[in-house]
């Protein structure tokens, strides 16, 4: 056990964190690693999503199958966002998974295999051990998974990456690295929540944002939304940025090139964050306890029910959900037909006022919009 001991010091005296989320087999890992002082420095949760139920809770949605490469995969991504949400700002993270189908008290028809996986920053990589049938017994075939999962946490922290598991020549472990593609391209492709990118056409996934968002799809962007930025800055003293969504509910989505054209807009002037968040209830849930700083018309199709099919009951359970999840939003007002509307103007229902707040038109007044420009230059 001492080189078991050794590689659990190197790893709480490395600066990464993570979240572990083992099913079938790997507990013995988490045991050794909770049982060494330090655990602390590195272990943010355990997740055991051993039943069916749990395990669809915890991804989201339900893995194909419970024991396979693509099923670690999702586990490890979940854990590595849990490890976004709770561990603190700066810092190296790892979201680690293991999922098993080992010796148990009955005869198992198909192969003795675990499969552990690693997400972070830079990447993902799937360890797939096949087991020799019948060689062993669960203990000794726990012993070898929860090696290779302290392994490959290792590995991940930059501390060690070989660790005796004990395998015989009828054993198979497989490493395969995978690289994350550029961010933007995980993001078209649903592999990233949002996108982060800063004035200098940095960006950065899933990392945390300023608390105030000012959607649009910025076709172009325009003075207007210059002005309403700093505008929102100034009532709510902190830092605004812009949201885009590729998606939209009405158009088709923006290609890799169209998004590239959009983002070139910001250079120098303020940091963006991409989504496929295309409606205010999806917004929300990606950034809860965000203000979302909007124009009149946005504020009436968000309390309209005509927006929402028809239904009253929808639109109710949306907003509430916004509301649930802390967001606000900071309403400016907007010349219609050359009446200037605000927000006393939209019939927001009765208990949901508090969603909502104006700015003096004092304060922000520009009447333009990307429509009359993009119609000027036609």
């Amino acid at each position: 056990m001492n080189d078991v001991q050794d590689i659990v010091a190197r790893i709480h005296d490395s600066p990464h964190r993570g979240v572990l989320a083992v099913a079938g087999a790997g507990s013995q890992a988490v045991a050794w690693l909770l049982g060494r002082p330090g655990a602390s420095r590195t272990v943010l949760e355990v997740v055991v999503p051993y039943g069916a139920k749990s395990m669809n809770e915890f991804l989201g949605l339900e893995p194909a199958q419970s024991v396979s490469r693509e099923t670690a995969r999702s586990m490890a991504r979940a854990a590595y966002k849990r490890a976004q949400r709770l561990g603190p700002p700066g810092g190296p993270l790892v979201g680690l998974a293991c999922t098993a189908a080992i010796a148990t008290d009955r005869a198992r028809r198909g192969q003795h295999r675990c499969q552990v996986a690693v997400w972070d920053d830079a990447g993902w990589t799937a360890y797939d051990l096949l087991l020799e049938k019948g060689l062993r017994d669960r203990e000794f075939e726990e012993d070898i998974a929860s090696r290779l999962v302290l392994m490959a946490l290792a590995k991940a922290c930059g501390v060690q990456d070989t660790l005796d598991l004990g395998l015989t020549p009828g054993d198979s472990l497989q490493t395969r690295e995978h690289p994350h593609p550029p961010p933007l391209e995980r993001l078209l492709a649903g592999e990233a929540g949002f996108v982060t990118v800063n004035a200098d056409g940095g960006m950065t996934v899933d990392q945390p944002v300023p608390a105030v968002l000012l959607p649009g799809s910025f076709n172009p962007l325009h003075q207007g939304h210059e002005a309403l930025a700093r505008a929102a800055a100034g009532i709510l003293g902190t830092d605004v940025a812009y949201e885009l969504s590729v998606t939209n509910v009405d158009k088709p989505a923006l290609t890799a090139d169209e998004a590239e054209q959009r983002l070139s807009q910001f250079r120098g002037k303020g940091t963006v964050v991409l989504t496929r968040a295309d409606t205010y209830h999806k917004k929300a849930a990606l950034f809860p306890g965000c203000t979302f700083v909007i124009g009149w018309d946005t504020a009436v199709r968000l309390v309209e029910p005509r927006y929402y099919g028809g239904d009253q009951a929808a639109m109710t359970a949306a907003l509430l959900d916004i509301w649930a999840a802390g967001c606000r939003f900071l309403v400016a007002g907007r010349e219609i037909e050359g009446s200037f509307r605000m927000l006393a103007d939209v019939g927001i229902p009765q208990g949901f006022e508090g969603l909502f707040q104006s700015i003096p038109e004092s304060v922000f007044r520009m009447d333009i919009s990307s429509t009359e420009l993009r119609d000027a230059d036609g």
